[in-house]
């Protein structure tokens, strides 16, 4: 499979790359994530990623080398647990065209053989079918449903508690 895309972890400069992308997409995102939308929590967002147990990835197209998404690994833990979560969003301009999904592929293979971890979940709201899809695509098993579970927008809501451990990743 040729890769259309990389994954590079955020730097300072790409603040305006990354609001640029989530304003555009904003209303494309409604109801699923809620990613930064001004300069100052762009740039909150990079420092952020320099948390050790916060892992922002950006998806970049490999040829013209801009940013088309982002996925982050959230609350990782060690030790006994080795477990993160994985939460994503593309660019609308690049949405439904199997970016994402190599995207996915490469931050998952990052969690295992870079970071080490044992598991990678994915919390989905159930009417986010792309998405379940994607995840299923990967490998990911869905182990339950978690009602009035994250908070999008205002407004708590529902998701299907997906996962994949590293003997299952190919």
């Amino acid at each position: 499979m040729s890769h259309r895309v990389f994954i590079r972890k955020p730097i300072e400069e790409d603040w305006q790359e990354l609001l640029s992308l989530h304003q555009k997409s904003k209303e494309f995102h409604y109801p699923w994530v809620f990613p930064p939308c001004t300069k100052d929590e762009c740039k909150s967002y990079i420092k952020r990623c320099q948390n050790q147990n916060f892992e922002g990835l950006l998806i970049c197209d490999a040829i013209a080398k801009n940013i088309i998404g982002v996925a982050n690994l959230s609350q990782i833990f060690y030790g006994g647990f080795q477990n993160a979560y994985l939460g994503y969003y593309v660019d609308v301009d690049f949405a439904g065209q199997g970016f994402m999904l190599q995207g996915i592929r490469l931050a998952v293979s990052h969690a295992f053989y870079s970071l080490s971890l044992h598991r990678v979940e994915a919390n989905i709201q159930p009417d986010n079918i792309t998405s379940i899809h994607l995840v299923k695509r990967l490998g990911f098993t869905k182990e339950g449903f978690s009602r009035r579970y994250l908070k999008v927008n205002g407004e708590w809501r529902d998701c299907e508690r997906w996962a994949l451990t590293s003997e299952n990743w190919n």
